[in-house]
């Protein structure tokens, strides 16, 4: 068809194609096509390497990726582990419990040893004295007066436990500072326990436990003050009284109180201790020319309670020198402030142990709070008038006075008050 179409536009058929044999096919050289193949080859080698090291490249991304998902996998285990201690340092616990926490492994009582024996080695360890309060876990705090300047030291509950110390202890000895992770001193070991030494006092017992009697012994004030002299065979009272000094205002209650104090703290063998409440500030004054040092104060604008505060802690540290054969006496001026309840509760502690010690509390009041045993009534004419000793015999009385002054003491005082009422 071609030669045909050729020559009818004038041209000449092609030359017929040489006829190739199949066996020369193997030996003819190859074409420019197969040439060309091993060139595309060399050309795809580098492009095959390349992207072999491609793979190579991902596959170690894919690794690192799988090591980094690993190691992130276990910081989150640990951190996982390391949460709920963070949420449990986080959370605020009870203060009793923190500060068990804050002083764990820092307590006096405590230490290992060789820790201890360094501590109570020193010579340089500051010694405090305070009055005990205990907290809830069994460990307790020596609260010093605010004055003292420095921080309520940390008693470990080891320590409570093995001197069996108690509410209202008087306890003195050596305190180290606190601990990077404590917040307050830690007392290193109790020397003394309400003025005696630690070892020679005797196991604490529950003071409400112990069994009472009528105050028997008589105390012999001797003074030459007219008013000390008539409260003592007028209107007596002894070891264990509960006495009240009554009155309006201005009949002269502090300063009966403050004679009084002054005749008992001659009396060798007793444990006198003084608390102001709602006293004036002129009054502080008085008390403290005549030597006479407060175990608690509480001001005359404090509030009731503020005041009763201070009197109950007064109180709970005299019961605790009573319950180991003390004989203690409590001054209270006044109770005037506090509620009724509050004053018989306090006044109620007061009493003499069976073949034991004893506590005395004589306190100042506008009226006989109830439950006295002893009452010493003021007339606020006579002292107005400077007219001593100012005491109102008639209102005046003392409960079972035959024990102290006998009965010929008793019928004595029965008469001298019928004279003064006829």
């Amino acid at each position: 068809l071609v030669d045909a179409i050729l020559v009818a536009q004038g041209g000449e058929p092609a030359p017929p194609a040489p006829e190739i044999d199949a066996t020369d096919v193997s030996s003819a050289p190859e074409s420019d096509d197969s040439a060309a193949a091993p060139e595309a080859d060399d050309a795809e080698r580098p492009a095959r390497r390349r992207s072999r090291g491609g793979r190579s490249r991902s596959r170690r991304a894919t690794e690192e990726t799988e090591e980094a998902t690993a190691a992130g996998d276990e910081a989150e285990a640990v951190e996982e582990q390391d949460r709920p201690r963070r949420r449990s340092r986080g959370t605020r616990a009870p203060r009793a419990v923190r500060l068990e926490a804050t002083q764990e492994g820092g307590d006096g009582g405590d230490e290992s040893p060789a820790r201890g024996e360094a501590a109570e080695s020193s010579t340089d360890d500051k010694v405090v004295e305070g009055v005990i309060e205990l907290v809830g876990n069994g460990s307790a705090f020596i609260r010093l007066p605010a004055d003292s300047g420095g921080d309520d030291v940390y008693v470990s509950a080891a320590q409570v436990k093995r001197t069996e110390l108690v509410a209202g202890d008087r306890v003195a000895g050596p305190v180290r500072p606190p601990r990077r992770s404590e917040r307050h001193p830690s007392l290193i070991r109790v020397d003394s326990i309400n003025g005696r030494p630690a070892d020679e006092v005797s196991e604490g017992t529950r003071f409400e436990d112990l069994p009472a009697a009528y105050p028997t012994e008589r105390f012999e004030l001797n003074s030459e003050d007219p008013t000390v002299k008539a409260v003592e065979w007028l209107t007596p009272f002894g070891k264990g009284s509960r006495v009240t000094v009554v009155g309006p205002p201005l009949s002269g209650k502090t300063e009966a109180l403050v004679r009084l104090a002054d005749a008992l703290r001659a009396i060798e063998g007793l444990e006198l201790s003084l608390v102001l409440a709602g006293t004036r500030p002129e009054e502080v004054a008085v008390w403290a020319e005549h030597g006479l040092t407060p175990v608690g104060a509480a001001g005359l604008g404090a509030s009731p309670e503020a005041q009763s505060q201070v009197i109950e802690q007064a109180v709970e540290q005299a019961k605790r020198q009573a319950a180991r054969g003390a004989h203690a006496v409590l001054i209270v001026d006044s109770v005037e402030q506090l509620p009724l309840p509050a004053s018989r509760r306090a006044l109620g502690a007061a009493r003499a142990l069976v073949d034991g010690g004893s506590l005395t509390i004589v306190a100042s009041a506008p009226v006989p709070v109830g439950g006295e045993t002893t009452i010493i009534a003021l007339d606020q004419t006579l002292t107005a008038l400077r007219r001593f000793p100012a005491v109102d015999l008639a209102a005046s009385a003392t409960l079972r006075a035959d024990l102290l002054v006998g009965e010929a003491g008793a019928e004595a005082i029965a008469k001298a008050r019928a004279e003064v009422m006829l």
